[in-house]
């Protein structure tokens, strides 16, 4: 009985620790799963949205970099922490050194006309040659009209009388002769005569086709001061002219016509050749719009130098597209360049045409033509031998006719010399007379 009831107590304590030992391993098993599914969840891969980055928010300052007054500053990721400034030192006023007086720059250089020059071989004389000098003697080419504007051609030396400053003067030669004439084309190329370009060509054209033996012609396009081109120089050569004619093209710019005239005429003035004794005609024939916009020379020293010089101006002005509106105290376009066209004509014995259709060219081309070969060419010997480089005014009357009234047309007067008088002879050189010399056999 004792043997049964300990083997019953073992037994039961055996039953008991199994018990216990089961029960440890349903927690630890328990356990284990639960670790096991947390792994694998935290293991899985997660799907995220796509959600735009936010825009990065301010980051306080820490409180030990702010100011005593504790007023939160919070500055930008991307924007660095400004450095605090010193207090400015107070403003004073300018003193006037400090001041820069506003200048106007340097002056443009005056204008120049671009050469194309022809090459001609240096003249030479012989060496008994002489060649006199007179300074003395004035000379000019005087148109006579009537009232009609045309042509008197059978006046005789003495229908003319020649005034300087008012007192009459002796005319030393008298002549109806026709001499070489040296002239010069100037041709606005500037967009204003677009339209009309290839009827001034067709114009020109006529005129050179006149030309007899011994004329000489020139060429030049002008637009702004710094674009007055020689097409062609001095020459006596039509095809050359021809040529140069059909070369004319348009250009944009600022018309510079004060500057043209100032240059071509002084190009014709200062051309001479040495085998005619200098009794060549001088002629400028100007073809343009009129409107001047910007010169380097004034009028007034345009007209100071034309008095300087024995050059016809004949002037062909298309103003009729120009504004006729003017203002309170300006003068319409049309009407300045109206009023520059007939100076130009007036003060150097020219002409003025105003056409109001291209059909009219052809005609004022023949008219220009015969202008030019029927005048008189007429010297006198002034009685004022001051030479102090002074303006005299000069007029040519002539008498009437038994049926019309005879009108003469010149320049309106002269620059005196200025300096001693040049000696009445001087031996022949083996280069070019100078300008003003007249050669003699």
């Amino acid at each position: 009985m004792g043997v049964w009831m300990g083997i019953w107590i073992s037994s039961l304590q055996r039953r008991r620790i199994a018990l216990t030992l089961a029960l440890v391993f349903a927690v630890f098993s328990v356990l284990c799963t639960g670790l096991a599914g947390t792994a694998k969840t935290q293991n899985r891969p997660r799907s995220v949205a796509t959600v735009p980055t936010p825009t990065p928010t301010p980051t306080p300052v820490p409180l030990a970099t702010q100011p005593v007054n504790r007023t939160p500053i919070t500055t930008s990721a991307a924007t660095p922490t400004p450095t605090p400034r010193s207090t400015p030192p107070p403003r004073t006023e300018p003193t006037p050194i400090d001041r820069i007086t506003p200048q106007l720059g340097e002056p443009p250089p005056p204008p120049v006309l671009k050469p194309k020059p022809t090459p001609t071989p240096p003249e030479e004389f012989a060496e008994d040659e002489i060649v006199k000098v007179n300074t003395e003697l004035v000379t000019l080419n005087v148109r006579v009209i009537d009232r009609n504007n045309r042509p008197i051609d059978n006046v005789r030396q003495n229908d003319f009388h020649v005034f300087e400053d008012g007192a009459p003067q002796p005319i030393e030669s008298f002549s109806r002769e026709e001499v070489p004439i040296s002239y010069g084309l100037a041709v606005d190329t500037s967009g204003s005569l677009r339209s009309q370009l290839q009827a001034v060509i067709d114009a020109g054209k006529t005129i050179v086709n006149s030309n007899k033996p011994g004329d000489e012609t020139f060429l030049v396009r002008f637009i702004s001061s710094d674009s007055i081109e020689t097409v062609q120089d001095f020459t006596a050569s039509k095809d050359l002219i021809m040529d140069g004619l059909d070369e004319l093209y348009i250009q944009g710019g600022q018309t510079a016509i004060i500057d043209a005239v100032y240059l071509t005429a002084e190009h014709v003035a200062e051309y001479k050749k040495g085998d005619d004794s200098d009794r060549r005609r001088r002629a400028l024939i100007v073809i343009t719009d009129g409107e001047d916009r910007s010169s380097f020379y004034s009028q007034e020293k345009l007209f100071a130098r034309l008095r300087e010089e024995d050059v016809q101006i004949y002037v062909i002005g298309f103003v009729r597209e120009l504004d006729k509106e003017g203002g309170l105290i300006r003068k319409s376009p049309r009407e300045k360049a109206v009023n520059l066209i007939n100076k130009l004509a007036t003060e150097t014995g020219g002409r003025a045409f105003l056409p109001e259709s291209l059909s009219e060219l052809p005609k004022i081309a023949d008219e220009i033509v015969r202008d030019l070969r029927t005048q008189y060419v007429v010297s006198y010997n002034p009685t004022n031998k001051a030479r102090d480089g002074s303006f005299r005014s000069i007029k040519v009357v002539v008498d009437d006719g038994a049926h019309d009234k005879h009108i003469a047309l010149t320049r309106n007067g002269r620059i005196a010399p200025k300096g001693e008088r040049p000696a009445v002879k001087v031996p022949a050189t083996r280069t070019k007379p100078a300008v003003g010399t007249n050669k003699t056999p």
